[in-house]
């Protein structure tokens, strides 16, 4: 650092690590909510193409790198479940996602109000009678 930059103050400081950090989370929430609706989108897919089988077809489930035998209306089920539960993962991270896009509006707003006047944002400490 030249000698002509300003320090960042230490109040300062810690809220931009904390508008950082809220902005990671963020990111890392958005991600996780791409990934499970890809993943409901693949398993709503194979929903439909399961449900026109016919009763009697052979149908398999993918175990790692093999395939098993096994029942339609046990996969219907087990795709079932897995539709919901990523339905209500979604929901969950939905919320987090709107907390933390509340967290940073409001860490966005303290970082100005303290940029404005840090004499305001923290005003002296002094005992002067008035």
């Amino acid at each position: 650092m030249s000698s002509g930059e300003q320090q960042i103050p230490p109040w300062l400081q810690e809220q931009v690590a904390r508008l950082q950090q809220l902005q990671q989370n963020l990111q890392s929430i958005l991600l996780q909510k791409q990934h499970l609706e890809s993943e409901q989108l693949e398993t709503e897919r194979a929903l439909e193409v399961l449900k026109k089988a016919g009763d009697n077809d052979a149908v398999y489930k993918a175990a790692g790198s093999i395939l098993i035998k096994s029942t339609k209306t046990n996969l219907v089920s087990e795709l079932e479940e897995k539709k919901e539960l990523a339905n209500t993962r979604l929901t969950v991270l939905g919320k987090q996602e709107t907390r933390i896009k509340e967290n940073l509006k409001e860490a966005e707003a303290k970082i100005r109000e303290m940029l404005k006047g840090p004499a305001q944002a923290s005003p002296p400490k002094t005992d002067t009678p008035k």
